[in-house]
């Protein structure tokens, strides 16, 4: 019988110990995904070059190697304002800090520099099973008008082997369904806001097709002779979005790209606690300016470059 694409099921837990096993279960660590990919081996291949009086290749050796996965998952909050989302545990995984947050409750994500967690993450592929060790990845978010708001993540992992064994059942009760991405559900991009306990205040709302925002993190596998480690070793997050705008807003955002400005910007997906999604960064600059259209009427597309104020503050999630 042939093996069957969507008989997939991806497991990550939170390791105690870098690198040690964290044995994730289909029960308690299954990762609700979309369009999941695997590299099985990303070697380094060692070609032999032999020379033996004619034409002909040889066999490469298997050099240093590491696992792959990328997938997407949905954006949506947990159901209740103090409780993780089921996708925060990724998050973790990709130099990010989470923190539960009283007045009101809600749950914070904000980059980090040290401290970095790691995740062992399983990937059965009906019947078989990759392991990646001490995995750490990039994520991207994606909150565009007229679809779903999704998490791209990409991760590199140590080959923790690869296993024949059946799949295990999946539970998928803490993953919520998110809400679609409609005038009705979002409060639209606001350049100039201030965040304070979970409430963005002041600022101006710009009509926007939405907004894509890149952790950046630069995800490395160092192998040498006596260790293999995959780390996060910076991080520069950028983000892209498109805006409708009058003649005059257009004139005032184009003085702030020449003249290097930064201002702050919000977002934020759902309305209703449990499933409300923010999103903040105090420090934006607007870069490569285009003209673009939608039906006829003219868009402006700007590249942003999210930057520190105080440091690992470029932006927060928060889930309300």
């Amino acid at each position: 019988m042939p093996r069957r694409i969507k008989n997939t099921i991806v497991t990550a837990k939170v390791e105690t110990t870098v690198g040690t096993d964290a044995a994730p279960t289909g029960a308690a660590n299954a990762v609700l995904v979309s369009d999941a990919t695997v590299t099985p081996l990303d070697a380094q291949s060692i070609d032999r070059a032999l020379i033996r009086g004619s034409f002909g290749g040889s066999e490469q050796l298997v050099g240093p190697a590491s696992v792959k996965l990328s997938y997407s998952v949905e954006l949506a909050g947990s159901g209740a304002a103090a409780t993780p989302p089921a996708w925060g545990a990724l998050l973790q995984g990709c130099a990010v800090a989470e923190g539960l947050l009283t007045t009101p409750a809600r749950v914070e994500y904000t980059p980090i520099s040290s401290g970095l967690k790691t995740l062992t993450q399983y990937y059965y592929d009906d019947g078989l099973v990759h392991k990646l060790l001490a995995s750490m990845g990039n994520c991207t978010l994606s909150a565009k008008v007229g679809e779903r708001p999704m998490l791209r993540f990409e991760w590199t992992g140590l080959d923790g082997g690869i296993v024949a064994t059946p799949n295990p059942t999946g539970t998928f009760t803490a993953w919520k369904k998110p809400v679609a991405m409609t005038k009705a559900n979002v409060i639209d991009i606001t350049f100039g806001a201030t965040y304070a306990a979970g409430v963005l205040t002041d600022g101006t709302i710009y009509n926007s097709t939405g907004l894509e925002l890149n952790f950046g993190n630069t995800v490395n596998f160092t192998p040498m002779l006596s260790t293999e480690v995959v780390d996060i070793a910076d991080r520069q997050s950028t983000a892209t979005m498109e805006v409708e705008l009058t003649a005059a807003q257009e004139a005032a955002l184009m003085m702030k790209v020449k003249a290097n400005e930064t201002q702050s910007l919000g977002f934020t997906i759902g309305t209703a606690s449990g499933n409300k999604v923010l999103i903040f960064a105090p420090a934006v600059q607007l870069t490569n300016p285009r003209k673009s259209e939608l039906n006829g009427n003219r868009l402006i597309g700007f590249d942003l470059r999210l930057v520190p104020v105080n440091g690992n503050d470029e932006w927060r999630i928060v889930c309300l």
